[in-house]
């Protein structure tokens, strides 16, 4: 595979699309399905960890540029679905070793999904995702688009892992490996989960949310060069801090933070691996 012609196909559109041009996005995105290239990617020269590829959020981009709208219904009159024929659902076999279980769960073609993976009823995997060997997947989770999930986490039922597709430059949400994401929480605008952090029930995670370390005593932000960065190994819960405004001290406002409670003992490595028994 190579960048200069997934950019230059971006970058300068032909009038029309060629057989050369159809070829070259497939075996694209069939790299993407063996997780061979990826929308990001660890980088030790970096604070975060990672880095962008634009030239393949570009190729991702250039395959909705290139499809057509194209009927996918399972049953055309109960149940219609319409989408571009350049990304349809993703084929698996058993060979695979991915577990999908049956009751309407969509993995978009163009993602890595890794050996081990569980899919619990209903969730979406979307176009550009990398989500690592045996990680769980629960009920009405969402991986969004070049979202990049490490190996055995558990992302909980109801959690949403936001996609950054653009700017193509921009570091999509980064879920590193051991991670557990709990029920009904969201991780979005290119926020980075280091390895074995655990996020409570309903946290909430983007470029506007402080976060205050009760044991090292900091607080963790994005600025506009370097997304939120949670450590490794941070129980995170959600929290809140109290509105200075005026206005807001005489209400009794507060706005939404999340707080750093403690690190990982074993305790609570006990208790992440009592899912265990569901694989």
């Amino acid at each position: 595979m190579q960048p200069a012609q997934i950019e230059k196909l971006f970058d300068d559109a032909p009038a029309h699309y060629e057989e050369e041009h159809q070829w070259l996005f497939r075996d694209f995105k069939a790299a993407l399905n063996r997780g061979d290239i990826r929308a990001a990617e660890p980088d030790a020269s970096a604070k975060s960890g990672w880095r962008a590829n634009p030239w393949v959020k570009k190729g991702i981009l250039l395959g909705f540029r290139m499809g057509a709208i194209a009927d996918m219904s399972i049953d055309a009159t109960r149940q219609p679905f319409f989408d571009k024929s350049t990304y349809p659902v993703r084929a698996f076999a058993a060979s695979d070793g991915v577990r999908i279980v049956p009751g309407g769960s969509s993995i978009r073609d163009g993602s890595y999904i890794g050996r081990g993976v569980i899919c619990m009823p209903p969730m979406f995997v979307n176009v550009g995702a990398y989500v690592g060997e045996g990680t769980m997947i629960d009920s009405h989770a969402l991986i969004g688009s070049c979202a990049q999930v490490g190996r055995n986490c558990h992302i909980s039922a109801g959690s949403q892992i936001g996609g950054v597709l653009e700017p193509v430059g921009a570091l999509p949400v980064i879920i590193e490996d051991e991670v557990l994401v709990g029920g009904n929480s969201g991780v979005y605008e290119g926020t980075v989960v280091k390895r074995r952090a655990v996020l409570g029930t309903g946290t909430i995670l983007n470029r506007s949310i402080p976060v205050y370390d009760l044991i090292r005593e900091k607080v963790y932000t994005a600025t506009e060069a370097e997304p939120l960065i949670i450590p490794e190994e941070a129980i995170v819960v959600p929290g809140s801090r109290a509105v200075s405004h005026p206005s807001g001290a005489k209400w009794g406002l507060a706005l939404q933070a999340a707080v750093i409670v403690k690190y990982r003992d074993s305790k609570t490595d006990a208790r992440v691996q009592l899912e265990d028994l569901l694989r």
